[in-house]
């Protein structure tokens, strides 16, 4: 099964190479139509013509733009994403410096999200036939119909400012010194340097912005989950079992459950890619320094290089996800390796 799992990665690897390309290409493309200037955005006000022409040579505006992107994407693979106009600092080293915070938070929110909604379809599964079935699918819907950066917003005025149980603002405390950064994740370096106040802080300051990606996530999989389950319950296999006297329970947790999770496990990967989306403004809100600030502040400031850059690891990202999907369903379904 390792080997086929190699096969996969690698297959996906070769699928991922044109993909990226015409993300790029694409991204690359539409920047420059854009009617900002970025290199007036990135001069003083007053600057001469010359300092202007300067400039634009420097970051090689002057030249055509398929002439730009070979530049770009040849610096690109050589590991250089060029320097940000408007932080002045690196792009790689801003992209590396938000990219953990990030997936920190994308991988809280779906931890949470796969346990309430794996739960919840369980849930919903039991009350089949029972008025309360029908509320908790009234409920689910509900959820579902309010957008993550609704649910920041409502978390923040219920747990943040009417009832200030959690911080709302920021990664950290302020009276907290930053743990030695050893691999980039806050939390992971906390406990590596001992830094335990500063671990429970990073958690206290995960918890609001997690639980709105959480909980737009959840009741997809409830729903999605039920569905599955009430397909495979009425396989053969299922009603063989129940005539060899095996619990109920037993058939739900160790046969029924392991089919129907192919559906979940391919919804989960998709919307894990969405909810790389949705940080966006869920970081903007809660203050969270993650990729998704990174990027409102290159827009902002139409800082080309870091949009770039940053469009391009989402994609990196979504794609690294797909492949992970993929290893997934190998191991739940064991038709897929023979076929």
């Amino acid at each position: 099964m390792a080997l086929l799992a190699l096969q996969i990665l690698l297959r996906r690897l070769l699928v991922a190479a044109p993909i990226v390309l015409c993300v790029s290409a694409l991204v690359f493309g539409v920047l420059r139509l854009l009617p900002a200037d970025p290199v007036s955005m990135s001069l003083p006000p007053g600057a001469t013509e010359q300092e202007y022409e300067r400039v634009k040579r420097e970051l090689g505006f002057d030249r055509p733009v398929p002439v730009q992107y070979a530049i770009w994407l040849g610096d690109f693979f050589a590991g250089n994403l060029g320097n940000s106009i408007h932080f002045r600092r690196p792009v790689a080293e801003l992209v590396v410096t938000a990219l953990p915070n990030t997936l920190e938070l994308v991988f809280v929110g779906l931890v949470l999200g796969v346990v309430a909604g794996v739960g919840g379809g369980l849930l919903m599964f039991a009350l089949r036939g029972r008025p309360a079935e029908h509320a908790a699918d009234l409920t689910a819907t509900t959820l579902m119909s309010i957008p993550e950066f609704l649910w920041a917003l409502l978390l923040i005025l219920g747990l943040g400012v009417a009832v200030p149980l959690l911080p709302f603002v920021g990664r950290l405390a302020p009276d907290i010194a930053l743990p030695p950064a050893i691999t980039g994740f806050l939390i992971l370096d906390g406990l590596l340097a001992g830094r335990m106040p500063a671990v429970g802080s990073a958690l206290l300051h995960l918890v609001l912005p997690a639980l709105a990606l959480a909980i737009g996530l959840a009741p997809l999989i409830m729903r999605v989950l039920r569905s599955s389950l009430l397909e495979v319950i009425l396989d053969d296999y299922v009603t063989q079992a129940r005539l060899r006297g095996v619990p109920e329970r037993t058939i739900l947790l160790r046969h029924a459950l392991r089919n129907a999770a192919l559906p979940t496990v391919s919804l989960i990967g998709v919307q894990a890619g969405f909810m790389f989306g949705g940080t966006v403004l869920v970081e903007v809100i809660f203050g969270y320094p993650g990729l998704g600030n990174l990027m409102v502040d290159a827009v902002r400031n139409h800082d080309l290089p870091v949009i770039q850059a940053v469009a391009l690891v989402y994609c990196l990202l979504v794609l690294g996800i797909n492949a992970l999907v993929d290893v997934l369903y190998l191991v739940i379904n064991p038709k897929l390796r023979s076929a």
